[in-house]
């Protein structure tokens, strides 16, 4: 089971270690927890047989389902809500008070392949008259907390990532907020899919989907700030691939 390195490899591992538990019993299998070093060797590893579920983010979901045979079956239910949100964030001490004020500045992302580190926060630009190359350097920093860093050191004057992540940093102490704050928060995208091979076997594929859409356990669900997983389907992320259109990205060259 794969884990998207959208925070560094320990916090990752630490919060799926309840959900890997409850699924080794759920299940009666060994699952063994995989955090790739970045999204495209992640897209690698599935297309190659390698996985038999990953937690994708949608962009690299929606990049990996070009090259696999997977379908997602679940994603997480936050707040009543299985939508999430991305947040532009800017230096405080940079004097950026808008998005305006970016022009001619840097702007930290993500992972290319990641949707609230890089497709959503640049289509926020995009939608401001701000192009990448043109109006703004970016610079891609891999990981959702290390652009939050990024921006508070200020190697970079703004920058893009989940507003999700980016509350628990401020949380956990990691960001401070006298030095970074929040300049725009995105409209609501659909939640990460949890994926499977489509070429498991169907009872095991539908002992998986129980596993995730009958999960209630608060402490398994406590990492992921969540009330449980519903289902949800290919199509839900149409809206990730509109804006990739939007945005003229050839996806298959990420």
């Amino acid at each position: 089971m794969a884990l998207l390195p959208d925070e560094n490899a320990s916090t990752v591992i630490k919060n799926s270690r309840p959900l890997q538990l409850y699924l080794e019993k759920y299940l009666g299998k060994k699952v063994e927890l995989i955090v790739t070093t970045d999204y495209s060797s992640m897209i690698e590893a599935m297309r190659h047989g390698h996985l038999d579920l990953a937690y994708f983010g949608p962009l690299s979901y929606v990049l990996a389902k070009q090259k696999s045979e997977i379908e997602p079956f679940a994603a997480l239910i936050q707040k009543g809500s299985m939508t999430y949100q991305a947040v532009l964030i800017a230096n405080t001490a940079a004097g950026i008070n808008s998005i305006a004020d970016i022009a001619n500045n840097d702007v930290a992302y993500g992972d290319k392949a990641s949707t609230s580190s890089h497709l959503i926060p640049k289509s926020m630009l995009a939608e401001k008259g701000l192009i990448a190359g043109e109006n703004y350097r970016e610079h891609f920093v891999g990981a959702h907390d290390a652009v939050a860093l990024a921006v508070q050191n200020g190697h970079a004057q703004a920058g893009g990532l989940s507003k999700t992540i980016f509350d628990s940093l401020v949380q956990r102490g990691m960001i401070d907020a006298n030095k970074v704050k929040v300049l725009a928060e995105s409209k609501p995208f659909p939640q990460y899919p949890w994926t499977m091979r489509s070429n498991l076997k169907p009872e095991l594929k539908e002992k998986i989907r129980a596993a995730f859409i009958n999960l209630k356990d608060p402490e398994v669900l406590k990492p992921f700030k969540a009330e449980g997983f519903g289902a949800t389907s290919d199509k839900d992320y149409d809206v990730v691939r509109n804006l990739g259109s939007l945005l003229k990205l050839d996806f298959s060259k990420f």
